[in-house]
């Protein structure tokens, strides 16, 4: 293989990634802690899109379940954007862990 068909390939997986990379800013992910008492939207840049507390579950006395409730689900809905990612770039990286790409 020479350097011109090996820069051709690297064009077309930079390319393929990019595309990925677009589409997964359209990809929605929910999480929930707390029995669904708090639920999470992510997309796929990791981005959170909005966060819904049930009236149940506000409580002045007792704040920082609240605030358990609200990280706990954050975190997971961060951690299956993270996999959804990694799902999808599999097929580009030939299943390697390329820094940088989570």
């Amino acid at each position: 293989m020479n350097i011109q068909q090996i820069m051709k390939q690297a064009q077309k997986v930079q390319q393929k990634m990019e595309e990925i990379q677009g589409n997964l800013a359209n990809e929605n992910i929910q999480a929930s802690s707390g029995g669904g008492m708090v639920t999470v939207v992510v997309n796929g840049k990791q981005e959170i899109l909005s966060i819904n507390i049930e009236k149940d579950v506000v409580n002045a006395e007792d704040i920082g379940m609240l605030q358990d409730l609200v990280v706990a689900a954050v975190n997971e809905g961060l951690k299956k954007s993270q996999d959804l990612v990694k799902e999808r770039m599999k097929d580009v990286t030939g299943g390697m862990n390329i820094p940088g790409m989570m």
